[in-house]
């Protein structure tokens, strides 16, 4: 938990109606940076791939820092950013969507044969596909309305699929770097990822426990 004063002050700013255009130029900052590097020939040797791999990390990036928003929000006693959860989340698919554009387009020239076939053949764009699918079904229900029709529970269940996300997203990532034995960034993703579901299972154990003194 944060200090008192520190944690007021970072609450204060949270609360600010500058919080969250900051925070979403900053998000989008990574796209910009690879448009203008593509426009000006900067994106090194094989341009194709770099986009490719870049929004592909920026993706795995975004997801943790998505899934971060809970546990440091309630460990930090930081309410305020609840409120940038959503943003976060739809930036995942946002990046997600830009990293199968540039596959789709750069890679395969939009020939949905051949994107079939790739599918088919090819275990880790099989999982990527399906990573995108689920993200496209939270983004879709993502807004107000999906919660009042679905109900909360059904809802929260439904967007728990986020876990499976982060988990066909590391083995998309773990089988795309088997080619070349690199495994070294695969390993801090994972370490990130599981400690941020480890916090959530852990969480909710505790909850559902008896409050001290008090007979279950």
């Amino acid at each position: 938990m944060l200090k008192s004063p520190l944690r007021t002050s970072v609450n204060r700013w949270l609360n600010a109606r500058a919080a969250k255009p900051l925070v979403f130029l900053a998000a989008l900052l990574p796209a910009a940076w690879l448009l203008l590097g593509a426009i000006a020939g900067q994106l090194g040797p094989n341009p194709a791939e770099a986009l490719v791999r870049s929004t592909g990390d920026w993706t795995l990036r975004l997801l943790c820092v998505a899934l971060a928003v809970t546990p440091v929000r309630v460990s930090f006693g930081l309410p305020p950013l609840a409120r940038l959860r959503r943003m976060m989340g739809l930036f995942v698919f946002f990046y997600a969507v830009l990293h199968a554009l540039a596959y789709s387009w750069l890679d395969k020239g939009f020939e949905l044969a051949e994107i079939a076939v790739d599918i088919a053949k090819r275990p880790f764009i099989l999982v990527g596909f399906v990573s995108l699918l689920l993200l496209s079904l939270l983004a879709a229900t993502s807004w107000n309305g999906a919660v009042r029709r679905l109900g909360a529970q059904r809802w929260q269940r439904l967007h728990r699929a986020v876990y499976l996300v982060a988990g066909l997203a590391i083995l998309h990532f773990f089988w795309m770097r088997a080619a070349k034995n690199n495994f070294s960034e695969v390993a801090v993703y994972g370490a990130i990822l599981g400690a941020l579901l480890g916090w959530r299972v852990l969480h909710r154990w505790r909850s559902r426990q008896p409050a001290p003194g008090r007979s279950s």
